[in-house]
């Protein structure tokens, strides 16, 4: 079981550039050893609320807490790991120098420097890259490169904005595998994107902030429950006849032969469905419920006004996608 203290900690905080509210009053805490999703569109805030958070920027109000205690920019900077969505690497300088001179830059020895960055070359497939410039790489080579020198010094929370931009399938399965293992080994990852299908699946809570506003908070799970629309996908043995699906507990949304996607009635629950079809003589092959995916509730979400952001589930949008399928 992870523990549950938080490393991280913003209370209200708020940043305005000239006269713009780029951050307007929001909070969160970050629980140590998970993966935490920072979410939103672009000029959504994200990135001044990255900057914040790593002493980069000052914010105009609110406090942020790093275990435990108020965050000091020059004693807990080293503690963090920050990648930022645009790169800092030195085009002309070699890319085993570069290793060496970040980490060394983060307080360690120049043999921990040398040791951590052999390790981290070793792990992501980097070894035959020691002597090239950074010019010569790819986007997602350079991209993979970033990540090392993000994590290598062993920082207690490492900050990732955007980290799969430009890394093919392969490579962006070896960094979220690296994740996942930093995540296990106690370290904290807070992972901003506006990729939803990569949130989904990485990670365990997250927030979604609009317009420099906070508009939803929570697990990632319990928010695909919250905004459940009664949606049931349930598969035969044999195709069932017209008449053996109809029923005062349910409709039929789309489907055809041995597979339906059924709505309940608000009363109604999933068993009174399994009830039904058994009752007929047909077997069933799997039944489970159709959740809203985190980018159905992002689109809906962001789509909202400031004043008018209370989320109605939409059936429509999720109703078309489900017959597309």
């Amino acid at each position: 079981m992870k523990p549950m203290d938080p490393i991280l900690e913003v209370d209200r905080l708020s940043k305005q550039f000239s006269g713009q509210q780029a951050v307007d009053d929001i909070s969160f805490s970050i629980s140590r050893g998970s993966i935490f999703g920072l979410l939103g569109p672009n000029g959504a805030g994200k990135t001044t609320l990255l900057r914040m958070i790593t002493g980069i920027f000052l914010p105009d109000a609110g406090t942020i807490r790093f275990g435990g205690t108020p965050f000091d920019a020059q004693q807990d900077v080293r503690r963090i790991g920050y990648m930022p969505e645009e790169r800092g690497l030195y085009k002309k300088m070699r890319i085993g120098e570069q290793a060496l001179y970040l980490a060394r830059l983060k307080g360690l020895s120049y043999a921990e420097a040398h040791r951590q960055s052999k390790q981290w070359f070793v792990r992501l497939g980097m070894e035959s890259w020691w002597n090239k410039k950074v010019e010569e790489l790819s986007k997602g080579m350079s991209q993979k490169l970033q990540f090392v020198t993000t994590v290598m010094h062993d920082p207690e929370l490492i900050i990732l904005d955007e980290p799969f931009s430009g890394l093919d399938p392969v490579n962006a399965n070896l960094i979220k595998d690296e994740i996942f293992r930093l995540s296990e080994s106690g370290r904290t990852i807070l992972f901003s994107t506006h990729r939803m299908e990569q949130v989904e699946e990485i990670c365990d809570h997250i927030i979604l902030v609009d317009r420099g506003c906070k508009i939803l908070d929570g697990a990632v799970g319990a928010i695909r429950r919250q905004y459940r629309e009664g949606l049931y996908r349930i598969s035969f043995g044999e195709a069932p006849a017209p008449e053996q699906w109809v029923s005062p507990h349910f409709e039929k949304v789309s489907g055809q032969g041995r597979e339906l996607i059924l709505r309940c009635a608000p009363s109604a629950r999933s068993n009174e469905i399994l009830s039904h079809f058994i009752a007929q003589g047909l077997v069933i092959d799997a039944f489970h419920e159709v959740l809203p995916s985190l980018n159905e509730i992002f689109i809906r979400l962001v789509k909202d006004t400031p004043t008018t952001r209370a989320f109605q589930p939409s059936q429509g949008n999720l109703q078309n996608k489900l017959t597309r399928e």
